[in-house]
């Protein structure tokens, strides 16, 4: 288990519709990605299950979440939440069980890297 499930997550969104597509539903742009590359450490814990699952559950219901995409190859992932405002993410940043997850990356993780971004435009189908 990682960060985020293979799936898309939106605000609201139910299990039906997050499993009938890979792109989360997100509203017109512009709006914040932040984006978390990583490469897993090969030990598996049940500790960073469970703070995967519980990193899920806070960001879903954290003001100013629009949606989350993620994918996993092996060791490697990369998931790209989407944020209403910079002030959001900083929010999330401030939540302490999301401090203490952020205290035990290096445990998980050989590598990580986050980014923020301001989406200016989308398209696609």
């Amino acid at each position: 288990m990682h960060w985020w499930p293979s799936w898309p997550i939106s605000r609201g969104a139910t299990a039906e519709k997050i499993l009938q597509g890979m792109i989360a539903d997100t509203p017109e742009p512009p709006c914040y990605a932040v984006i978390f590359t990583s490469v897993r450490n090969p030990v598996e814990s049940d500790d960073y299950a469970k703070a995967a699952a519980r990193m899920l559950e806070l960001a879903v219901d954290q003001p100013g979440f629009l949606g989350l995409e993620s994918a996993r190859d092996g060791g490697t992932g990369i998931s790209v939440s989407c944020w209403r405002s910079r002030q959001d993410i900083a929010a999330r940043r401030q939540n302490i069980e999301h401090r203490e997850a952020r205290r035990q990356a290096n445990r998980w993780y050989k590598a990580y890297r986050i980014r923020i971004c301001r989406v200016e435009k989308a398209c696609g189908s």
